[in-house]
């Protein structure tokens, strides 16, 4: 039984009845962009066909209860005092009404039952998943326009205001805006998407390491602190208004580290463009060609990877069928992404998941992904 079928059966024996709504906010995978997206520039993910799911129904009240299938837990909240209870999912929620309310809308309670498959703190946005489906559910039930753009802003603000994690608009918005068929080239500035397909006969493959990181007080933070710092001292807004060349010339003027780390955003939102350009062009050898680049730099340049990760990649880019291979997500554990030949997946799956045991005595997990629609609601029983 999937999540969607779970969380049905446990709100009816949980609460008596059928639930009103059923909401679906999708992970995604990021296919080149990376840490791109808090310097403004250029990103390249998809949404994938594993999701946040919430049964619920309106209250008429100003509570929220909410049951988390995957923590084990049942937890509450007033909707007219918001207060911070520590770490753990229902932060997320939590986190996503005090920015919509913070926003001016007028929220309605809600009951409900939450499951999903997406894993978490693997590097396919479960946080935003359950954000943006917060934010379903709330606007379902309390009548609000349903706008995935501005919706994804309200969520990126509870990321970074409410739980403490200085992320992009990426996440939120691609699990909001995703659309099936295609990934997104997102222009983090402007906010403009442009749906890209993925080359015929190709599908993303994600390699989940079982190695996991936190977020929170990590050095993602320390990154994006390191990145406005290069862009301080250079001048600029962002780190996206420097070309190769300027940066270049303007080397002397920054700290080694701060230096690498603005090289990797520079170089990596050319790669984003030029990838986009080249799955549209249906160009796959070239699209892993920037992958695999991506990567070296995310390791070297913006170190953010793990020797689980690069490994992770090897033995994708060793296996029969891959065009390319590199982390995703924020780094330091989690998934690597692939572009591998559609007729030739399963045979490399096999073949990539007997090596990384090989080399790392760990258990991956292995999973192709089709991209998928962003956050949807339906009525129970249409």
């Amino acid at each position: 039984m999937g999540p969607a079928e779970r969380v049905a059966t446990v709100f009816r024996a949980r609460f008596g009845s059928e639930p009103a709504l059923r909401v679906r906010a999708p992970g995604r995978v990021n296919l080149i962009g990376e840490h791109t997206d808090y310097n403004e520039g250029f990103v390249l993910p998809m949404a994938i066909d594993r999701a946040v799911w919430i049964a619920l129904r309106p209250r008429s009240d100003r509570t929220v209860l909410a049951a988390s299938l995957d923590f084990a837990e049942e937890k509450a909240f007033c909707l007219d005092d918001f207060a911070r209870d520590g770490p753990g999912w229902l932060e997320y929620v939590k986190g996503t009404a005090w920015a919509l309310a913070e926003a001016g809308h007028r929220l309605i309670g809600w009951e409900g039952v939450l499951a999903g498959d997406v894993p978490i703190g693997a590097g396919l946005s479960s946080s935003a998943a359950l954000e943006m489906a917060a934010a379903r559910a709330f606007s379902a039930v309390s009548g609000l326009a349903w706008d995935p753009v501005p919706m994804a802003g309200l969520c990126r603000r509870a990321e970074n205001e409410w739980v403490g994690v200085g992320c992009g608009i990426m996440d939120p918005l691609i699990v909001g805006a995703g659309r099936e068929g295609h990934a997104t080239l997102v222009d983090c500035r402007s906010l403009e998407m442009r749906p890209v397909p993925l080359p015929a006969g190709t599908v993303a493959a994600v390699l989940d390491t079982s190695t996991r990181r936190e977020l929170t007080g990590s050095a993602y933070n320390e990154r994006r602190a390191e990145c406005e710092q290069a862009a301080r001292l250079l001048g600029v807004e962002a780190l996206r208004d420097v070309s190769a060349a300027q940066l270049h010339a303007r080397r002397g003027s920054l700290p080694e580290v701060v230096l690498r780390r603005a090289r990797h955003i520079v170089a990596e939102n050319e790669r984003t463009l030029e990838a986009a350009d080249a799955m549209e062009d249906g160009e796959a050898r070239r699209v892993g060609r920037l992958m695999n680049e991506s990567h070296a730099s995310l390791r070297d340049d913006f170190e953010v990877s793990s020797p689980a990760l690069d490994a992770m990649a090897e033995c994708a880019r060793e296996a029969s069928g891959c065009y390319g291979a590199r982390m995703t997500g924020g780094g330091f554990g989690g998934c690597v992404v692939a572009l591998v030949d559609e007729a030739a997946a399963r045979a490399f799956l096999d073949g990539v998941g007997r090596r990384y045991r090989d080399l790392t005595g760990l258990e991956p997990t292995l999973y192709l992904c089709r991209p998928e629609a962003g956050a949807s609601v339906t009525r129970v029983g249409e």
